[in-house]
C-alpha cells in the first residue's frame, strides 16, 4: 500500500482546530469517544504525529483525556464560538492578531493572577517546560498556544475567553505558521521562554498588575519580532 503520510500536512495547530471543531459539531460517540488517530489523521489530511500532538496538547490542557485500551474521550465542551475564526481568518492579518491579543490577553493574564489554584500555576509551567523543550516549530507553536489557552481558561471570564478563542485559533492558518517562523530564532526562542517563565511568576504570586504587564512585554515583544522578520522578508 503506498504511503501518504508524506502528501498529509504536519500541523498540529490545525490538528488541535480540526478536532475542536468535530467536538463542536457533535461528530462524536454518544459516549464522548474520539475517532481513532489514523481516522483523524485521514479525515483532516493531517500527519497522524500532528493528531498525536494535538491530542496530547488537549489533554495537558484538560480538554480531552485518554483510557488505556479504550481510546480517547472529552474532558469539556469547547468554546461554541471556534468556528467562527473560519469566516474571519480569510481577513485576518498576522500584524492585525498581535494587535487583538494586545488588547485582550493582558487582561486575561491579570484574571488568571487573581484566579489560578495552586494547581493549575503547576500545569502552566508543565505547559511552559514543554514549550522550551520541542526541537521543531510545529510542536513550538503547539504548546505555546496550550500555554495561553490555559491562561485564558483559568482567567474564568467568559466574554474575555471567547474573544480569545477567536483570536487565538488563527494559529492553525498556514500564513501565520509561516510568518511566527519568521520570527523565531535559537536567541528570540530562549527570550520567550523566559517571558513565559516571568508571567506564571507573576500568575504564581497573585500580582495582577505584575500578570499584566508580563503578558503585554511578552506579546510587544513578538509582535515587534515579527514585523522585523516582515520587513526583512520584503527587502
Amino acid at each position: 500500500m503506498r504511503d501518504t503520510t508524506q502528501t498529509m500536512q504536519d500541523n498540529a495547530s490545525l490538528a488541535r482546530a480540526k478536532i475542536r471543531e468535530l467536538v463542536r459539531c457533535g461528530e462524536v460517540d454518544k459516549d464522548g469517544k474520539l475517532p481513532t488517530e489514523r481516522e483523524l489523521s485521514g479525515r483532516f489530511n493531517v500527519s497522524r504525529r500532528a493528531v498525536r500532538r494535538a491530542l496530547d496538547a488537549l489533554e495537558v490542557e484538560g480538554l480531552v483525556w485518554r483510557r488505556q485500551g479504550k481510546g480517547t474521550f472529552i474532558g469539556e465542551p469547547p468554546n461554541p464560538n471556534d468556528h467562527l475564526i473560519a469566516a474571519l481568518a480569510p481577513d485576518i492579518d498576522p500584524i492585525g492578531v498581535m494587535e487583538a491579543r494586545l488588547a485582550v490577553e493582558p487582561e486575561l493574564a491579570a484574571l488568571c493572577a487573581r484566579r489560578a489554584t495552586a494547581e493549575d500555576v503547576a500545569r502552566m509551567r508543565d505547559l511552559a517546560d514543554r514549550a522550551s523543550q520541542v526541537t521543531d516549530s510545529d510542536a513550538a507553536e503547539l504548546w505555546d498556544g496550550a500555554l495561553h489557552r490555559f491562561i485564558a481558561r483559568v482567567a474564568d471570564n467568559p466574554i474575555l475567553h471567547a474573544a480569545f478563542g477567536l483570536i487565538n485559533d488563527v494559529r492553525s492558518d498556514a500564513r501565520w505558521q509561516t510568518e511566527r517562523q519568521m520570527a523565531r530564532s535559537t536567541k528570540l526562542v530562549m527570550e520567550y521562554d523566559a517571558q513565559h517563565l516571568d508571567i506564571i511568576a507573576a500568575i504564581d504570586a497573585r500580582d495582577e498588575d505584575a500578570a499584566r504587564g508580563a503578558m503585554r512585554a511578552h506579546l510587544n515583544a513578538l509582535k515587534t519580532n515579527l514585523e522585523s522578520a516582515r520587513q526583512k522578508g520584503q527587502s
